[in-house]
């Protein structure tokens, strides 16, 4: 388990909430819904039904185990309590290196953004701009951090709210000519595609609340775990579900779907809404937005990962020095190799146009690994907590071990068609599986042996 990591606990439960929303509102909702309706076009509003079932499952089980262990390893500490050593190991490194991958894909997404105005300047110049400030801004105290994620992420959740009321304002006829509901069976149907389209769309939807996690590894710096980590999480899986709901409806209502639907993305739909109905200063103010919560995502994953490398180095699982924190008590060797994403983003930016689609590929294959583990290990952790005898939880998952299986099985068929798509998801496979096999060797030749002679040298000094 990790060992006692000195970690400052400055973080509110609004703090906590907002981060949650800047963790999982980012490019998935504003830029990869585009793949998602090319995948299943009106139907799309079922795929984020599904995947938001699965992220409901996820809160629940993850909740209930960060209240039991508020830690900053958070579900690779408990992979590695309940699954074993290896589990620990590869979901952390795992989960590290998605969200390494996820923070290009964001900082990719903020170039595109930003060609909106600057046509001219290439977007690998802009990715690594923008990376550089944020590290900066993740190099502070976990206090200016978690003030600068809120304002950053309150930008983003008030816009969807004013976009939200522009839509229903222009579908149902308030102060402008009516567009009404045609586009939703125009142009083959509601379901064009079949359910094929609408369970591919899934694998973009799902991505959209990879994220959700973020809550329950800022555990280790909430100033009261046990009450703001499950109202936290609540709180935000709701608002997730509402604002994503109401947001596709009204973008399939106001643009065909043929026209928002795209799977080499130049413009988020959201911007494309504006657009279409001749706002062009809103559309303006939209890609700023959408731009924002690019970054706040970005600044978020960044968090995260630096977090979680430091959660590896102290349980032994990575170098000393990533375990080390700076007078600000932030983890900055960690923060520093984490910053990884942001050169990796711009480089592959550089080579292919599909560089957004193929970053969010990889990454939504470790996510969804890490995701497996959580449910399986929260299986194993109901049991020996009551076992144990342990302390009745302010938080419980509700229909265990129901859900739990179900969610098991839905992310197990997410991966398998994510390995048998030969479009551009099999780059996670091709990716991650050898990845997971070489996590799998460093473990049995390194840390495997080393770490039972260190627990057996720790048990031999308290007998």
């Amino acid at each position: 388990m990790e060992r006692e990591s000195g970690l400052h606990r400055g973080l509110t439960k609004g703090q906590l909430t907002m981060i949650g929303l800047g963790g999982a509102i980012g490019t998935g909702l504003f830029m990869g819904s585009a793949i998602a309706i090319s995948y299943a076009g009106p139907a799309v509003i079922l795929s984020y039904v599904i995947a938001a079932f699965i992220a409901v499952i996820m809160m629940f089980s993850l909740s209930e185990m960060a209240v039991a262990h508020p830690t900053a390893g958070s579900f690779g500490v408990y992979a590695e309590k309940y699954l074993g050593g290896w589990a620990g190991f590869t979901s952390r490194w795992t989960y590290w290196a998605a969200q390494v991958i996820a923070v290009g894909g964001e900082a990719v997404a903020v170039g595109i953004y930003m060609t909106y105005w600057f046509p001219d300047i290439p977007v690998w110049i802009w990715t690594l701009g923008f990376g550089a400030a944020l590290i900066y801004v993740n190099s502070r105290s976990v206090e200016n951090f978690g003030s600068f994620e809120y304002w950053f992420a309150m930008i983003k959740v008030v816009a969807i709210i004013a976009f939200i009321i522009f839509g229903i304002a222009v579908v149902f006829g308030i102060g402008t000519p009516a567009v009404g509901f045609e586009n939703f069976t125009k142009h083959e149907g509601f379901m064009p595609h079949g359910f094929g389209g609408v369970w591919m769309a899934v694998l973009m939807a799902i991505f959209s609340f990879v994220g959700v996690e973020v809550i329950a590894v800022t555990a280790g710096e909430a100033k009261d775990p046990r009450s703001a980590v499950p109202r936290a999480m609540r709180t935000m899986v709701f608002r997730l579900i509402v604002f994503y709901f109401l947001a596709m409806s009204i973008m399939i209502a106001v643009v065909p779907w043929i026209q928002a639907g795209a799977k080499e993305i130049a413009q988020s739909p959201f911007v494309l809404v504006f657009d279409h109905v001749g706002i062009t200063a809103a559309a303006g103010i939209m890609n700023f937005v959408v731009m924002t919560a690019a970054l706040s995502s970005m600044n978020t994953n960044l968090y995260l990962t630096s977090r979680m490398i430091f959660s590896l180095s102290r349980s032994q699982y990575a170098p000393d020095t990533l375990g080390r924190l700076s007078k600000n008590g932030t983890p900055i060797n960690a923060l520093l190799l984490s910053s990884l994403g942001v050169a990796i983003a711009a480089l592959i930016s550089k080579i292919s146009p599909l560089a957004y689609n193929y970053l969010f590929g990889i990454a939504l294959f470790g996510a969804l690994y890490v995701w497996l583990l959580t449910l399986l290990s929260h299986l194993r952790f109901r049991k020996q907590w009551e076992l144990s005898g342990g302390e009745k939880l302010p938080v419980r998952a509700p229909l265990f071990p129901i859900l739990q299986i179900i969610g098991i099985a839905l992310i197990a068929a997410i991966l398998i068609t994510m390995g048998l798509d030969t479009e551009f998801w099999n780059i996670s496979w091709i990716i991650g599986v050898p990845w997971l096999l070489f996590l799998t060797l460093i473990y049995y030749a390194k840390y495997k042996k080393r770490l039972g002679q260190l627990n057996k040298d720790e048990s031999g000094k308290t007998m």
